[in-house]
């Protein structure tokens, strides 16, 4: 089943996970839709992401999984950046990789299905 979630960023300028090599770079709406996209539909960052972990083995694969359909858009409103996702992704998954780009500055504001 396909969802859309709809996320909040106050300061996309200060948005950024808290493993470097693995956070947000950018510094707009575009870059971010694409950093997000890119995270859900290839295994790219959770891989990267384990290997960093202790016991790269012990991970939940189900953490790893993707959605090469998912879509996200982002655009600035009212000077926070408003976020819409669709995926077949369960939240969890949605959840770390949206803290491993940006840490814990978004907030999810409304889940609908697709």
């Amino acid at each position: 089943m396909r969802n859309r979630y709809f996320i909040t960023i106050d300061d996309l300028r200060h948005a950024r996970g808290p493993i470097p090599a693995l956070s947000f770079d950018g510094v707009g709406p575009g870059e971010l839709a694409a950093a997000v996209e890119e995270a859900l539909r290839t295994p790219a960052l959770f891989e990267r992401w384990r290997a960093l972990q202790p016991d790269p083995d012990a991970v939940d694969e189900a953490l790893g999984a993707t959605d090469p359909q998912a879509e996200v858009k982002a655009q600035v409103v009212d000077l926070h950046i408003e976020m819409e996702v669709t995926t077949q992704l369960p939240m969890q998954v949605l959840r770390h990789r949206l803290n491993l780009l940006i840490g814990t500055r978004w907030r999810l504001h409304d889940l609908r299905p697709a």
